[in-house]
């Protein structure tokens, strides 16, 4: 096992899980970073390449996303070594047993993520009763089917492109990753007057200088296909997507998709960063240098943490996109500015914005570092 704490620091972690069930060949990792706000909220990934490393990513990001939106949660990622397209009924048994066993965790609320849906926190509830982005028919708020993340990047694109001296009508829109969250951002994006001349997905990249057919490219996926299956525009690798000329660039799928090796591929003026960790801090250390605004993950897409922590409190669906707009215009204006005064990137300004935060409710707490004793388990 790696050390957690050769990445910790005086945030966190407050607690690292590992759950083995050789039985079903279940093989998963809890972080909880900190909890000081109140119990920690993140999503469950699955997927075959995890690691604690990317769990502990995870989990910090989410720490700073829900301080910089305010919210009365800490940071916590749960990870399942997997393939998410694994048969259904193996893929519920994994989900239910690795419920079970976090069973005692009770600072860490489940939420989905990449590789699971409202259907797997269902799972979850029935199991332990302590999930969010829930189905509607068990009282939840199914944030992916709505589009939470989505509405709040979009918020996020309106707002910083004022920034790099440009209009939403007609800004040229490219998507890395066409899943619960792409999609969406596309669909809100061209709503107001966006064009989306690219969209990858795992099996290739559709382009077409003139515009895609957002409609047309949601059914695709609906009906399990490829983006790159869209007829009438040209086909490319799916990696293809970071060389498209565009205005807005928005990675939506894994971590470290630029990175130092491509990051001067990239040909945007704007990226609003839709997936966790999704660039690395030298590769945004460049795009900054470059002049690329780039809006850090847990500024912009925070709407879906934020539509989860009001479905926990018990808010309905018809509040959630009015708060995910204001906290997300906000943060996005404070971060930008703050960045433009002090000629500092805008994860740096975010950053400390976040972690006056973190530091703040952590110092209401008995522990002066973690607000439980840490350890692993």
């Amino acid at each position: 096992m790696s050390d957690i704490f050769d990445f910790g620091d005086d945030l966190g972690p407050t607690k690292v899980v590992h759950v083995y069930e050789p039985t079903i060949n279940l093989k998963g990792i809890l972080v909880i970073d900190n909890v000081a706000a109140g119990p920690s909220m993140g999503g469950v990934r699955m997927a075959p390449d995890v690691s604690v490393e990317e769990c502990f990513r995870l989990a910090r990001a989410m720490t700073l996303k829900n301080a910089a939106a305010e919210l009365p949660h800490g940071g916590g990622k749960a990870v399942v070594f997997g393939d998410p397209k694994m048969p259904r009924p193996h893929k519920e048994e994994l989900l239910r047993a690795l419920a079970s066993s976090l069973r005692n965790a009770e600072d860490y609320i489940f939420a989905p993520d990449m590789g699971t849906d409202e259907v797997c926190m269902a799972w979850v509830k029935d199991e332990i009763g302590r999930a969010v982005g829930l189905p509607r028919e068990v009282g939840g708020i199914p944030l992916d089917e709505i589009g939470a993340t989505g509405w709040g990047l979009t918020q996020c694109a309106d707002v910083a492109m004022s920034f790099c001296d440009l209009a939403l009508h007609d800004a040229r829109v490219a998507v890395q990753g066409f899943g619960a969250v792409g999609k969406h951002a596309a669909r809100f994006l061209t709503e107001k007057g966006a064009v989306l001349v690219a969209a990858s997905d795992s099996r290739g990249t559709v382009h077409d200088p003139k515009g895609l057919d957002i409609t047309a490219l949601m059914e695709l996926k609906e009906a399990g296909k490829s983006v790159a299956d869209f007829p009438g525009a040209t086909r490319l690798a799916p990696e293809a997507v970071i060389d498209i000329e565009c205005d807005i660039w928005i990675p939506a799928a894994r971590p470290d998709v630029i990175n130092e090796e491509n990051v001067h591929r990239l040909n945007a003026k704007l990226m609003i960063q839709g997936a966790n960790i999704p660039v690395t801090a030298g590769a945004e250390r460049t795009l900054h240098q470059k002049g690329v605004v780039c809006v850090p993950d847990f500024i912009a897409n925070a709407g879906g943490v934020i539509c989860a922590a009001m479905e926990y409190q018990g808010a309905g669906e018809a509040m959630v996109f009015p708060m995910i707009e204001d906290k997300i215009r906000r943060n996005t204006r404070r971060v930008l500015d703050a960045a433009a005064t002090d000629n500092i990137p805008p994860r740096q300004a975010a950053l400390e914005m976040a972690a006056t935060r973190v530091k703040r409710a952590m110092s209401y707490r008995r522990y002066s570092v973690f607000s439980s004793a840490p350890g692993f388990v």
